[in-house]
């Protein structure tokens, strides 16, 4: 059994209606017809920018693979990872390992990965455990909550503070500043366009990154005086061929972990959570068939798909799809088409919690810019619904669920739940 999602209101129905810059258009709901418009009529599709050159919009899943798996041929490091086209010294003061290519972005990878390798993420699964039963605990004595800000967002902050060094009294200043860093798309977070300005150099010319940066920099300090066995520690003794990392690596490393590690975990947790809301029957499934919790997890992540896109650059003239693409044209992989493409998954517009196969690529669909957090993520999304279905009697919506405006993230501001213990 399974249940359809709710068809958006009102979708272009040509060509000439689409407009993926449109912030507005993703304010309410993804525009999945649009997409599927795309996919069935123009999957290479050629998306003009109002002040930009304009980009290829890749939308079917196969081609969004075979983009994302040739870094020769489609650099991140060219012109990074965002639509956002910079000067090179803007790029180059903004780089973090999402914006290299390899060897750099391999050097950089390897410092950590073995602490997202799935073998460490299953070691850390109990801590894991334990960090929700105490946000669970608060949130079930409250009943009504905010689910995005008291659940969904704390359990992820928590989990990565930790793997940082970061003191717990300081969990809600980093979920703050990564939602000030990554929502500036929406009204209610957007910039004057003078702050932008002055802050060109910052990464999404937000004035939030010298937060960051300060707060990266006084654990940095305090582990070179006392080590410990975290991240942090690793960063600052790291070395690639002999030379530590410098200042602004280090930052804008700090970074990227300190947000990407909240964010689209927790956009994750909260659409999860809304789309058992709505399909009440794939609840129920899940709560006689608890064993689906790891199917269910992969459908509530490509469900989901917290990042709509990245972006490429070609390096070549080259031809996709019969459009031909010049060396240095953008190109846009758009996850959230490729994980609904009706040529991969069946009846992609259905949530269903024991979908098999599910080949979502919601944290990239492999190459070198697979997620480093994936298999944390996922754990994260398992743990999480295996006991919200456990301890949860019943879940209502209190009031309006709130969307953060933006064509880049699919995320939740704020979604008021009652939560009635079992």
């Amino acid at each position: 059994m399974s249940a359809r999602a709710k068809a958006p209101d009102a979708e272009p129905s040509t060509l000439a209606e689409v407009d993926l810059n449109d912030h507005a258009r993703f304010a309410e709901r993804v525009p999945h017809e649009m997409f599927a418009l795309l996919r069935r009529e123009d999957p290479v599709y050629w998306q003009p920018e109002p002040e930009g050159p304009g980009y290829w919009a890749i939308t079917r899943h196969d081609d969004i693979t075979a983009v994302a798996k040739d870094w020769r041929s489609f650099s991140s490091e060219r012109g990074g990872s965002s639509l956002q086209d910079l000067d090179p010294d803007q790029l180059e003061a903004r780089k973090s390992m999402i914006d290299m290519d390899p060897p750099r972005h391999n050097q950089l990878r390897a410092l950590v990965n073995r602490d997202f390798a799935p073998r460490a993420v299953r070691e850390f699964s109990d801590r894991i455990r334990e960090l929700f039963d105490r946000v669970l605990d608060a949130a079930l004595e409250r009943r009504e909550v905010d689910f995005v800000a008291d659940v969904a967002a704390a359990l992820p902050m928590r989990v990565f503070a930790e793997m940082l060094g970061a003191p717990e009294s300081d969990h809600r200043l980093l979920v703050e500043l990564g939602d000030r860093m990554l929502g500036q798309d929406d009204p209610e977070y957007a910039l004057d366009p003078q702050v932008v300005e002055a802050n060109r150099h910052l990464p999404f010319s937000n004035p939030t990154a010298l937060e960051m940066f300060d707060f990266g920099r006084k654990l940095a300090g305090e582990r070179r005086e006392c080590p410990r066995d975290d991240i942090v520690t690793k960063l600052v003794e790291a070395e690639i061929d002999g030379c530590p990392l410098s200042e602004r690596e280090y930052d804008v490393y700090f970074l990227l972990l300190a947000v990407a590690g909240n964010e689209t975990t927790r956009h994750s947790i909260s659409h999860g959570l809304l789309a058992l809301i709505e399909h009440p029957d794939q609840l129920q499934r899940l709560r006689a068939e608890p064993d689906l919790i790891g199917t269910a997890a992969g459908e509530i992540l490509r469900w989901a798909t917290p990042v709509h896109h990245f972006r490429r650059t070609a390096t070549r003239d080259l031809e996709l799809r019969g459009q031909r693409i010049q060396e240095n044209d953008k190109l846009a992989t758009w996850y959230i088409s490729g994980n609904f493409d009706e040529l991969v998954f069946d009846d992609p517009q259905r949530f269903d919690v024991g979908r098999e196969p599910n080949p979502e690529m919601t944290f990239g669909p492999g190459g070198v810019h697979f997620c480093l957090g994936a298999y944390l993520a996922r754990l994260e999304v398992e743990i999480v619904f295996a006991e919200l279905v456990r301890r949860v009697a019943e879940f209502e919506l209190t009031g309006p669920v709130e969307r953060l405006q933006s064509n880049f993230f699919n995320g939740v501001k704020r979604m008021p739940v009652r939560l009635t213990p079992a």
